[in-house]
């Protein structure tokens, strides 16, 4: 898909370098917003929003599409890990934008917009100006200012105060979260992935306004939307249809078989520990290890990068960075441990009893399939306490 991408990226850039300047467009010009279905690709599965500009008369038509990046820009994953990825305005013409999305089978649905000449053209004076080297470059962020949040934002910068899009609370009280979800596949690596690296601040309820950093609502905003207290949209017509279903689901895949795998894997491991009166270093040293490991990267989004969606992680209290420390105790061929292991294995147990108290309050939304790991971790860390205090009191 890499490879794919890059080819094209590469036409793209192409058909921009070839592109000319006209100086104004003609009466009969159009302009409109054109929304991207969802792909196979995680940075796809949200879909993707551009406007067009067409101009007949002068053979002109246009993408502008904020949503470039190229990886072969310096320190790219470097800022893109810290929070800093820089994005880009191009611009290509429109057959070889829709062969793109024809290669990777997403539909395109296209709104025509109701302006006039002076609308349009102050539009298109825009676009040209905010493509030029100095201006095209952008600071991303993926609730607040990206591909989709910018159509509305160059709509309002250009058409002012007469252009008024729906706001006030969402009918169903959601959050950048629920929303989130919505375009994910349930009991997927991703969505799990993206429920776990993202904080407490995405769970906040939001407005209608806010909703458009998704591309499919930014089509909605559209078609309700006033412009001098007329209807923006002009109309809405389908360009290109997907031809097939996108990939299947196989349960045996999921985050939820392999964490209920583990689940009675160590409720297993854990009763002949206790039968036999031994302890299997290796499991304790698994666990400990995965959720430091989980721990500490957490850690680093929330406080070391500028992630604005990464804040206040309270993942952070099951998947504890210091359980890196202690795997490497539990993993050591002996039955005893530092004296203050067992208050640090009662504080886990604290902190899990946290973190399930905060979820059942609504402070933080954590995935279903967290119930399972913190269940897992429970079960050991039960174990773990009183098979020290026990060896502690056998040794006195």
């Amino acid at each position: 898909m890499q490879l794919k991408n890059c080819i094209l990226l590469f036409f793209l850039w192409i058909s921009t370098v070839a592109l000319g300047q006209p100086d104004k467009l003609n009466s009969n010009a159009q302009v409109s917003v054109i929304t991207c279905g969802p792909g196979q690709d995680l940075y796809a599965s949200f879909g993707h929003s551009a406007f067009r500009i067409q101009d007949p008369a002068q053979g002109i038509d246009r993408v502008y599409n904020y949503g470039t990046f190229n990886f072969n820009a310096p320190n790219f994953y470097y800022n893109f890990a810290i929070g800093r990825p820089i994005f880009s305005l191009s611009v290509s013409k429109f057959s070889d934008f829709l062969y793109s999305y024809q290669l990777e089978n997403r539909w395109v649905k296209e709104q025509l917009l109701v302006l006039n000449d002076e609308e349009k053209n102050a539009l298109f004076t825009f676009l040209e100006r905010n493509k030029r080297p100095e201006n095209r470059d952008y600071k991303y962020d993926y609730l607040y200012d990206n591909c989709s949040t910018k159509i509305p934002d160059v709509l309002k910068e250009v058409l002012g105060q007469q252009l008024i899009f729906e706001d006030g609370d969402l009918l169903t009280n959601s959050s950048f979260r629920d929303l989130i979800r919505e375009n994910l596949q349930s009991n997927s690596w991703s969505s799990f992935g993206i429920d776990l690296a993202l904080g407490a601040v995405i769970d906040r309820k939001i407005k209608r306004r806010e909703e458009m950093f998704i591309p499919f609502k930014v089509r909605d905003q559209i078609a309700t939307a006033q412009l001098s207290n007329k209807p923006l949209l002009k109309r809405e017509r389908t360009i290109l249809e997907a031809t097939t279903k996108r990939g299947g689901f196989y349960f045996t895949t999921s985050p939820l078989f392999w964490f209920a795998l583990l689940m009675v894997f160590t409720v297993a491991i854990s009763y002949i520990d206790i039968t036999n009166k031994v302890r299997s270093r290796l499991l304790d040293f698994f666990l400990f290890f995965i959720t430091g490991i989980t721990g500490l990267l957490i850690f680093f989004l929330w406080f070391l990068t500028d992630h604005s969606a990464t804040a206040v992680n309270l993942n952070i209290l099951w998947a504890f960075p210091l359980n890196l420390v202690g795997c490497f105790y539990l993993v050591k061929k002996c039955n005893q441990l530092p004296l203050w292991f067992d208050k640090f294995l009662l504080g886990l147990i604290i902190l899990l009893v946290l973190a399930l108290l905060l979820w059942i309050i609504g402070v933080q939304s954590f995935s279903p399939i967290i119930s399972i790991i913190m269940t897992t971790l429970a079960i050991r860390y039960f174990f773990l306490y009183y098979h020290f205090r026990k060896l502690q009191r056998s040794s006195i």
